[in-house]
C-alpha cells in the first residue's frame, strides 16, 4: 500500500488505535474501556505504548489480557511512543487516543464506514467534546467554534489556525508511511505538524459526528503548558509554510495571541476544578 491506494474490502477494514501513556493509572482504564466498547464491521487493534510508568498503569495493562497489545519501557517522549506504536500497527487505518481521553460510542464504526466507502480519503477528522477530570463536558464555546471551523477543509485555513482535535483524527497507514514519523523534537504540536504534512498531500475529510472526548484539567499536558504549546504551534505553521502563505501565518500569530489571552482570562475568572 505504499503508493497510498486502498483496495476496497467490505467489512474487513482494520483499525489500529495507538495510546501513548505515562503514569495515567487514574484515567487509562476508562480510555481502554472506551476503545474496547467499540462495535461494528471492522477489526480492531489497540496498542498501548507506556513510557515505563511507576504507578499502577502496568498492573492495569496486565489485567486486560489479549484486549490490548502493550509495551512498557522508557522512551523519548510522546512522539517516540507514537512512532513505536505506528511501527507495531497492522491496521489499514490508524487512530491516536491519549491515555486520559475517550472515544465516543460508535466512533470507530463511523470511521470504518468512511474509509471503506471512500477509497480516495487518506485522512479524516471529526468533532470532539472537551471534558474535565470527572468526565463533565466543559468549554462548550470552544467546541462550538472548532466545529464551525472544521466543516470546510482548506489547507490555508489549517495553517492559520489549528482547529483539529488530535483524538478525532484517523489516517490510512499507507498515508502515514508516506509522510513519515512524528517529529520527536516537538513536545506539544507533533500532532499539528502531522496534520499539516498530511494536508500538504491530501485534503482532510470532515466527519460530522462526535468521535471522542478530550480531557482537560489543570495538570494535563495541554492544561499546564498552553503558553508553550501555542508558541510551538506558531513555529510549526511557519516552518511548514516555508515562506509562503504569509497571510495565513500572520493570522496564525494573531490567533495564538488571542487564544493564550482567552485561556489566561478563563484561568482568572473560572479556574477549573478537578473532580474525583
Amino acid at each position: 500500500m505504499s503508493d497510498g491506494r486502498f483496495v476496497y474490502r467490505p467489512g474487513v477494514l482494520k483499525i489500529s488505535v495507538i495510546t501513548p501513556s505515562f503514569n495515567q493509572a487514574d484515567y487509562i482504564g476508562r480510555t481502554i474501556d472506551s476503545v474496547r466498547s467499540q462495535q461494528g464491521s471492522f477489526e480492531l487493534e489497540h496498542i498501548i505504548v507506556d513510557g515505563g510508568s511507576t504507578d499502577s498503569t502496568v498492573d492495569i495493562l496486565k489485567s486486560c489480557g489479549d484486549a490490548v497489545r502493550w509495551v512498557s519501557e522508557p522512551d523519548k517522549g510522546q512522539a517516540d511512543a507514537l512512532n513505536k506504536g505506528a511501527a507495531m500497527a497492522t491496521g489499514d487505518v490508524i487512530g491516536w487516543v491519549n491515555s486520559d481521553d475517550l472515544y465516543e460510542g460508535g466512533a470507530l464504526a463511523t470511521v470504518a464506514d468512511v474509509f471503506e466507502s471512500e477509497p480516495q480519503t487518506q485522512w479524516a477528522y471529526g468533532k470532539v467534546r472537551v471534558v474535565d477530570a470527572g468526565g463533565h463536558q466543559i468549554r462548550r464555546s470552544i467546541t462550538w467554534y472548532k466545529n464551525l471551523r472544521m466543516r470546510r477543509y482548506r489547507y490555508r485555513k489549517l495553517l492559520a489556525e489549528n482547529w483539529i482535535s488530535q483524538m478525532g483524527v484517523f489516517w490510512r497507514r499507507s498515508a502515514g508511511e508516506q509522510v513519515g514519523p512524528f517529529r520527536t523534537d516537538l513536545h506539544y504540536c507533533m500532532d499539528y505538524n502531522y496534520w499539516l504534512r498530511l494536508g500538504a498531500r491530501w485534503d482532510g475529510r470532515f466527519i460530522n459526528a462526535y468521535l471522542a472526548s478530550f480531557r482537560w484539567y489543570p495538570l494535563s499536558k495541554s492544561g499546564a503548558g498552553f503558553r508553550k504549546q501555542f508558541r510551538e504551534q506558531l513555529a510549526v505553521a511557519a516552518e511548514q509554510a516555508g515562506g509562503r502563505y504569509r497571510w495565513a501565518i500572520f493570522c496564525q500569530r494573531l490567533n495564538c495571541a488571542k487564544i493564550v489571552a482567552a485561556y489566561r482570562l478563563m484561568e482568572l475568572l473560572r479556574p477549573e476544578r478537578t473532580h474525583g
